[in-house]
């Protein structure tokens, strides 16, 4: 869940949003051998035939044929190469310069050991998107040290345990970095990425004890996010049950981004502050499950109004959802096949048709959210991540060739607006409402390419990507994951680590 490169704004712990073919035929590349000290991909094992029984078919894609494209090796760079990238990106990510690079930080132990976070830091908190993303990084990089301080930081801060919270049992979605609260509600993209990859630890390191028990903390994240109890509550909440109540400021959290626009704001000689406020005042919520069982969706937040009665199409994963249709708990995994293929259709009717381009949300019936002024929802920051999924899906499954389509459309169309220089914000048929190029946004749409048809087009969006440096500055929290992620995954790099 993003406010990025703005105000962040928690009304009682929910988010109100700020800035509301051809099939590739390239054949797959074989993986390469990773030297020693780098990792390495765990082998594949079948579920048990029982499970896969109830399963539909397991597509043509990687899970199948256990090949992963190197979209880089495709065009001349060697997979060393790739590695020596993405081993720099990580190490400037997680261990550079502490003002320039860093957004990785290991703050003391506990009981369970080292401590750390990962902060988006031009808004100075930490965040469930963040968090597992680091997590999933990782994992995909056989770095357990990380994963296991990342992992202790988010339970030992982030989940919600004080049972007068009705979104106990779910991870609030923003912190200060000092462990107090931003929220006291959870955002669903946050705990995909945290089921997922801890079910991925589980397959490459094994299980431990306690917090460290993988398997079982995954099955409990995708177990609540399904069958969470309906709960209300008025707060103020706690996040634990020692905790003071936490009570939103009445200023904007203090930022680089807020600094930013209160200068601006004091340029053109607008108040400061804008009209809207935090909403600081007792508020009954109501929260349920992250998904609507009706329409078979993720929800944008677990409450049961509002907010909650819509969806968003990058938290749409049905790459992750074909695997817990496998490995999650027995007595959900039909409804878990059932919602990729939702998933893939949604990204077919929401989709701008001239533009590729997805809304931030939109409601389950795939209709869009228009505003009080009559503008509809338009393409934002969490909009980056969508030709992402898809693409990753279709590298994973290859179920649903009409992702092919997607990738074609979104990449002619930014490929038009010009490959280094098309803006991060738009409208779903194609008006920019930004003059910013964002390198995150460039980075998935790379991504694009597992699934796009073979061409220059494609092509340049790789080698774009390829002769980019990791970010490094104030942006470099959202652009700098979503950078290293799609590099991994460009590179064949990020991969379904199956039980050994």
């Amino acid at each position: 869940m993003n406010t990025r490169f703005g105000l962040i704004v928690v009304v009682a712990g929910s988010l109100v949003a700020l800035a509301c073919a051809a099939v590739a035929q390239a054949p797959a590349a074989a993986p390469a051998q990773a030297p020693p000290g780098f990792w390495q991909p765990a082998p594949h094992v079948n579920a048990p035939l029982g499970e896969i029984a109830a399963m539909p078919g397991d597509g043509d894609g990687a899970y199948k044929t256990h090949q992963y494209r190197d979209l880089f090796a495709e065009q001349g760079h060697t997979a060393a190469e790739s590695r020596a990238k993405i081993e720099k990106a990580f190490q400037q990510l997680f261990h550079g310069d502490g003002q320039e690079e860093r957004i990785y930080f290991e703050t003391g132990a506990n009981e369970n050991g080292t401590l750390a976070y990962v902060t988006d830091w031009a808004n100075n908190d930490a965040r469930t998107e963040g968090m597992s993303y680091g997590l999933m990084i990782a994992v995909q990089l056989d770095k357990k040290r990380e994963f296991d301080a990342l992992w202790n930081w988010a339970k030992t801060y982030m989940l919600i345990t004080d049972p007068k919270n009705p979104s106990v049992g779910y991870f609030a979605w923003s912190m200060g970095t000092d462990g107090t609260p931003r929220s006291t509600g959870a955002a669903p993209d946050g705990e995909e990425y945290f089921t997922m990859a801890l079910y991925f630890a589980a397959h490459r390191w094994g299980n431990g004890t306690g917090i460290y028990n993988y398997q079982a903390e995954a099955d409990k994240i995708l177990r609540g996010m399904r069958h969470h109890p309906v709960l209300k509550g008025t707060g103020p909440f706690r996040i634990h049950p020692e905790d003071a109540p936490f009570t939103p400021p009445d200023h904007p959290w203090p930022s680089p981004n807020n600094h930013n626009l209160e200068r601006e704001a004091a340029a053109k000689g607008n108040p400061w502050p804008p009209a809207f406020r935090f909403n600081r005042g007792p508020r009954t919520e109501t929260i349920g499950p992250m998904v609507d069982e009706e329409h078979f969706m993720i929800k944008f937040v677990a409450d049961m109004g509002g907010a909650g009665a819509t969806t968003d199409a990058s938290y749409h994963l049905p790459a992750f959802y074909e695997l817990w249709a496998r490995w999650g708990p027995v007595e959900d995994r039909a409804f878990w096949a059932r919602a990729a293929d939702v998933s893939r259709d949604l990204f077919q009717k929401v989709t701008g048709p001239e533009t590729g381009l997805t809304p931030d949300r939109n409601h389950f019936d795939e209709t869009q959210i228009v505003g009080r002024d009559g503008t509809p929802t338009p393409f934002s920051y969490d909009s980056w991540r969508s030709a992402s999924n898809w693409s990753v899906d279709y590298s994973w499954w290859r179920k649903d060739q009409r992702e092919t389509v997607l990738s074609d459309r979104i990449q002619k169309f930014l490929y038009g607006q010009g490959i280094d220089k098309f803006a991060d914000q738009y409208t779903l048929d194609g008006k920019p409402l930004s003059t910013r190029h964002s390198v995150g946004m460039a980075a998935t749409t790379a991504v694009g390419s597992l699934a796009a048809t073979d061409g220059a087009v494609s092509k340049a969006f790789v080698e774009a990507l390829w002769n980019t440096p990791a970010p490094s500055g104030e942006q470099r929290y959202f652009d700098g994951m979503l950078y290293l992620m799609s590099m991994m995954h460009c590179s064949g790099n990020f991969r379904i680590i199956e039980a050994r």
